[in-house]
């Protein structure tokens, strides 16, 4: 038997050898393909992306026709002119020989893009006299061409792989497009569609002699899907105008759905200028303001420490802790003392109970409310676990798994927290009651402070905030359509509710009252310091305001946050108003709101971070910048209430055509 088993092991191991080669060599010459590659010239097709809407059908971003010129190194004649060649395509020889010698680095016998994303009419005169030039060809492409001059954080855009992408996805090659932040990054492999490729033959004089294999191994391109953002694009485009000359950030959600209704960063820019030629050299001024920073996305990634708003979940927490309840009062004597005589001020006076002492903000009841929540347990680290866990039920602490490529945490301590920063012992509530009015070690970005009220108006639970609304042909993650329920009782919020609907009634917010519209909201102030040539400065307060409206049965729920702002009712206040009532009527009746918010200004404010006065730092932009007319520029003061239209920025740009 063993003599056997053996040659027996060899025949069978041998047959199977012999079966494969013959099917690789005579079967299946996919391999021969690629044998011949030096004969066979690849000619890819690349698709349209897929068309982006807003979520009422409106189109955002289409396409244009756009052209690559490609090079393969090796197939370039010696006679080459290249004075000619240079000027026909407005570069000099300089730039032609750089661009030779990085494709040749790529490789000499593979094509790379040589000048990338001409318009018809820069290749135009290209094309007529492309059969002069043996080793370049064209590659037709399409670029985004926007339909709006707003919403850039949203989209993000599309540029050329690098390297490290290409290793690790094998979809792409060397001068392919990608998508890059918002959208156009979340949904690459939606909106990229797939790619078509010919098989051209050549022969020994390297000239092409038709399809190779006829065709066999062609394949065609296949178009990106088009989606549908939840977006509503003239809510955006109002936030986008009412933030000029302002930094920070505007969320507005859906509460029912979580569907984001507008993400506003500010400052901000026209997403066209990243498009064409001139995406380069735009990019890289917006990248160097360190100044304005517009392409950091204050609405998902700046920490802010969420001041008043905060307190709404103080109060909760106290309430589902069972330290206080709706008729709890404590006396206010425009602030209280704590822990070995320190003093927390406050701007009310007399008796405080949940109710007044949301619509007055009194931070006398809600650090008393937080000190009872922490000293109801014997450790306090297990106190503040406890509180911690209940914050983290309304999404914050943590990514929130929203579907846009960036974000932060925020921060919401524990007692590892306080054990790393006292890791001898001795802290207790009245160490930590900063947080009761959202300062100490609390963080939060405006998305978490707008999912925040959408989880309030929706007395308990939230879905997680998303921007896809529809994917022709496909569902969304079910994710997006999973309830999360925070660990407070929902009893506990109609009477928190009814203070936060006072805030309008009879509280701070009473001047941003709008007609006929129910709203709750909360103002916050937030402490602010900078460092200032090396030295700790406070800065002038961030202006923060949260609300929801209407009160029964919610569609809009917002943050805003507006750095070195004041007080919450001077500046985030009053954008909150009105975005509300554009998304709710599509109109604005507060037309002195509008045209306060409008002539505000804060660059004076912006312009101390760098020890400049206004002045100095509008010089300080190039005068070629996309920034000069959107971002800090001063604008004439408005008088009356003004068509809500975003300007252009003046760059060069291959847009339209």
């Amino acid at each position: 038997m063993r003599k056997v088993l053996l040659p027996t092991i060899i025949i069978i191991a041998a047959s199977l050898l012999v079966i494969r080669i013959f099917y690789l060599q005579v079967i299946d010459d996919s391999f021969k393909l690629k044998s011949e590659n030096n004969a066979i010239k690849k000619v890819y097709d690349y698709p349209e992306r897929g068309y982006i809407y807003d979520r009422h059908g409106k189109l955002l971003v289409a396409n244009q026709a756009s052209y690559d010129i490609m090079v393969i190194p090796r197939e370039i004649k010696k006679d080459l002119n290249i004075a000619e060649f240079c000027a026909l395509l407005n570069i000099t020889q300089e730039e032609y020989h750089k661009r030779i010698e990085k494709a040749k680095v790529y490789s000499p016998r593979l094509p790379s893009v040589f000048l990338s994303q001409l318009n018809k009419n820069e290749f135009a005169a290209f094309q007529e006299k492309i059969r002069k030039y043996d080793g370049f060809y064209f590659q037709k492409r399409s670029l985004r061409d926007y339909e709006v001059d707003y919403g850039a954080n949203i989209f993000g855009s599309i540029t050329q792989v690098n390297e490290a992408q290409i290793a690790k996805n094998p979809y792409y090659n060397s001068g392919d497009l990608i998508g890059r932040q918002g959208v156009e990054e979340s949904y690459e492999e939606v909106l990229r569609g797939i790619k078509g490729v010919k098989y051209i033959q050549k022969d020994k004089y390297n000239r092409e002699i038709g399809s190779y294999k006829e065709g066999k191994y062609d394949t065609i391109a296949v178009a990106g899907e088009d989606i549908n953002l939840t977006i509503d694009a003239e809510l955006q485009k109002y936030g986008e105008e009412l933030m000029i000359n302002k930094r920070g950030g505007i969320v507005a959600l859906e509460p029912k759905t979580g569907e984001i209704l507008a993400l506003v960063t500010a400052p901000s820019y026209d997403p066209g200028i990243l498009v064409g030629r001139q995406r380069s050299k735009n990019y890289t001024l917006l990248y160097n303001d360190s100044i304005a920073k517009p392409l950091y996305d204050r609405g998902l990634l700046a920490e802010y420490p969420p001041g008043s708003p905060f307190k709404i979940l103080t109060g909760l927490i106290a309430l589902q802790e069972g330290v206080v309840n709706e008729q709890t009062t404590f006396m206010c004597h425009h602030g209280f003392s704590y822990g070995g005589g320190r003093f927390m001020k406050c701007h009310g006076f007399g008796p405080h109970q949940l109710h007044n002492g949301i619509y007055n903000s009194c931070n006398t009841y809600f650090g008393q409310a937080y000190m009872l929540t922490i000293n109801k347990y014997k450790d306090p680290g297990q106190a503040v676990d406890v509180w911690s866990s209940h914050v983290k039920s309304f999404g914050l602490g943590q990514f929130m798994g929203y579907d846009l490529p960036t974000g932060k945490r925020g921060n919401i301590p524990t007692s590892k927290t306080y054990k790393r920063i006292y890791p001898n012992g001795g802290w207790r509530s009245s160490t930590i009651v900063s947080n009761a009015i959202g300062q100490g070690e609390v963080l939060m970005t405006p998305v978490q402070l707008a999912n925040m009220m959408a989880t309030v108006a929706n007395q308990g639970y939230y879905y997680t905030p998303h921007i896809i609304k529809k994917i022709e042909g496909e569902k969304i993650d079910e994710k997006f359509t999973t309830k999360h329920v925070t660990s407070i009782d929902q009893k506990y919020f109609p009477p928190v509710i009814s203070g936060l609907f006072d805030v309008y009634n009879k509280g701070t917010a009473y001047a941003l009252r709008v007609e006929g519209i129910d709203i709750c909201g909360k103002t916050g102030t937030a402490e602010n310091y900078a460092k200032i040539n090396g030295k700790r400065e406070k800065l002038k307060d961030h202006s923060i305001f949260v609300a929801f409206a209407p009160k029964d049965n919610p569609k809009i729920a917002i943050a805003v946050m507006i750095e070195n702002g004041g007080f919450g009712a001077t500046v985030a206040g009053p954008i909150a108003s009105l975005m509300i009532e554009k998304y709710l009527r599509k109109k604005i009746t507060r037309t002195d709101l509008e045209i306060r918010v409008l002539n505000k200004s804060l660059a004076a404010e912006y312009a101390k971070l760098g020890g400049m006065n206004a002045a100095s730092a509008i010089e300080s932009v190039p005068k070629d910048s996309v920034l000069q007319a959107k971002i800090i520029k001063p604008k004439a003061p408005v008088t009356t209430a003004p068509k809500t239209e975003v300007k252009k920025t003046a760059v060069d740009t291959t847009k339209k055509n």
